[in-house]
């Protein structure tokens, strides 16, 4: 267990030191007007993720579960959760669940940017309360 965990974090520092750096290349390569780091990085993450779980459940099933860990969740996971979020899109397409990869796919994006504007306005009423 512990042999998991440590290569989950060793692939996390990666993952985001790597996105880190490509946003900030980006960022001064390109500007602010589009957020082109995040999306290349969200791309080449799903791009990667795909690649990695294919390869490992066929050519290379015999990879060792740790460092399965260490691409996927850790730095992959840590480049981008985009990627997982497509994995488990594509998962659940494949198992024939069209409702529920309907439902994750477009809720996930619906949900998640709402989310993003009650975190705005929840943090809007703590600073209103504490001044």
């Amino acid at each position: 267990m512990i042999r998991n965990s440590i290569a989950v974090s060793l692939g996390a520092i990666a993952g985001a030191l790597s996105r880190y750096h490509l946003t900030l290349w980006f960022t001064q390569t390109y500007g602010t007007n589009f957020p082109y780091g995040i999306f290349v990085i969200n791309l080449t993450g799903c791009i990667g993720m795909g690649l990695i779980a294919t390869l490992a459940a066929s050519r290379f099933a015999g990879i060792s579960p740790e460092l399965q860990l260490l691409v996927t969740t850790g730095f992959l996971g840590a480049y981008t959760t985009f990627s997982t979020y497509g994995l488990d899109t594509v998962s659940l397409l494949s198992r024939a669940n069209w409702l529920g990869a309907t439902i994750y796919w477009l809720g996930s994006a619906t949900l998640g940017v709402v989310g993003i504007y009650l975190g705005i306005f929840l943090a809007r009423l703590v600073d209103v309360g504490s001044g």
